[in-house]
């Protein structure tokens, strides 16, 4: 109960103080913008991870620090460091047992009182922190004994050490005593494995933390000058003319041309792929006066000149009906078969083939640049 007083009346000494400071600070306009900053963190209290034992038994000291930033007025980011001591208690014997913890986390920061308010200077701050981190405990002796004593059956009663996840939330009090310093009050509800006090109950071990601290704030940006007082001005206007390209653009005819291959397999005559056919399909139809010429062969390394015509011919009628079919005018079609009289690449796989050549009318965007002016005024200060 010393310490409590000792600490509410400290707390509200450097409370005084700060709203001295800050009541002397409002008088003068201040050369620095509040965010965004920088702040170093210290802070001491308490904690106490819940379990079925009796919760005014199983308070324990926590220390920490921190180190952060607010990106604006309302969000801000820490690394956050605590712990020392934890203790849980096993009420069959009523009996205590201690062990020592470590929690590092990232939190974010949400500062309440600025998200509501237009002004960001405030004496008193409301902040929601969240964070995710982790938690990594050691010293387990006292449990450890009581399950050698046979007082205890604790199967996850963990030895060495225990590294386990942390996620939190929590709200803080920020009291700004000077440009520099702030008091803060702290509490935080951590949510651990539920190994953590070496009892399972099938849910994760939560752990409430308290703490008073003081945070070091620092690397603010200075205000931009104030403007220079406004003098009287004189100002004329002066007439340019200014010269320019404007450029149009125009369709001039192209002769364009498309030219495709449909390999085989031995023997086959059916064309493949189809998007070969519908290449030239799309071409027809984008293009005017179109002309498509087909011509089909076979290779000399398979079959005799007779098979390969016929094979050539079948090849050749195939792909002249899938372009009728697919809307070609067969008109605009000439059609030859080559048989193995002729072959046209030097790899004797690649002469099973129909190679289809069209050519047609189309367009192209013509750049077309002419000179032209125009009279631009400008106004400018004579003083």
């Amino acid at each position: 109960m010393t310490k409590f007083r000792f600490l509410c009346m400290a707390a509200a000494l450097m409370l005084g103080c700060g709203q001295a400071a800050w009541a002397q600070g409002t008088t003068t306009e201040k050369n620095y913008k509040s965010y965004p900053h920088m702040f170093f963190g210290l802070h001491g209290g308490g904690q106490i991870t819940f379990t079925d034992y009796k919760p005014s038994k199983l308070i324990t000291p926590l220390y920490g620090a921190s180190l952060g930033g607010y990106f604006n007025p309302v969000v801000g980011t820490r690394l956050h460091v605590s712990g020392y001591q934890a203790k849980g208690g096993v009420r069959a014997i009523n009996e205590t047992y201690d062990y020592k913890y470590v929690t590092t986390d990232i939190d974010v920061i949400l500062n309440l009182t600025n998200l509501f308010s237009k002004k960001h200077d405030h004496l008193f701050n409301v902040l929601l922190f969240g964070g995710v981190g982790l938690n990594y405990a050691w010293d387990n002796d006292d449990m450890l004994a009581l399950n050698s004593a046979g007082k205890t059956h604790y199967s996850q009663a963990w030895d060495d050490n225990l590294l386990s996840h942390n996620a939190r939330v929590g709200m803080q009090l920020d009291v700004n005593l000077a440009k520099h310093v702030g008091l803060n009050l702290e509490v935080m509800a951590n949510s651990l494995s539920d190994k953590f006090n070496s009892k399972m109950s099938s849910r994760n071990d939560w752990q409430l933390t308290a703490s008073l601290g003081l945070a070091f704030k620092f690397a603010y940006k200075d205000k931009k000058a104030q403007p220079a007082p406004v003098v009287e001005e004189v100002w004329e206007t002066r007439k340019d003319t200014v010269w320019y390209d404007d450029v149009t653009y125009k369709n001039v005819p192209v002769q364009d041309k498309l030219e495709s291959q449909i390999y085989y397999n031995i023997s086959l005559s059916e064309p493949k792929p189809q998007a070969k056919i519908n290449e030239i399909v799309e071409f027809v139809k984008n293009h005017k006066n179109c002309k498509i010429s087909v011509t089909s062969y076979a290779d000399k390394g398979t079959g005799n000149p007779t098979i390969n015509m016929k094979y050539s011919e079948e090849r050749t009628k195939n792909v002249v009906d899938a372009l009728v079919k697919a809307g070609v005018d067969k008109n605009i079609i000439t059609a030859e078969s080559k048989g193995d009289s002729v072959q046209p690449f030097a790899e004797n796989d690649k002469n099973r083939v129909t190679i289809t050549v069209v050519t047609g009318e189309g367009t192209k965007k013509e750049k077309v640049v002419t000179k032209k002016f125009r009279i631009e005024e400008t106004r400018y200060r004579v003083k």
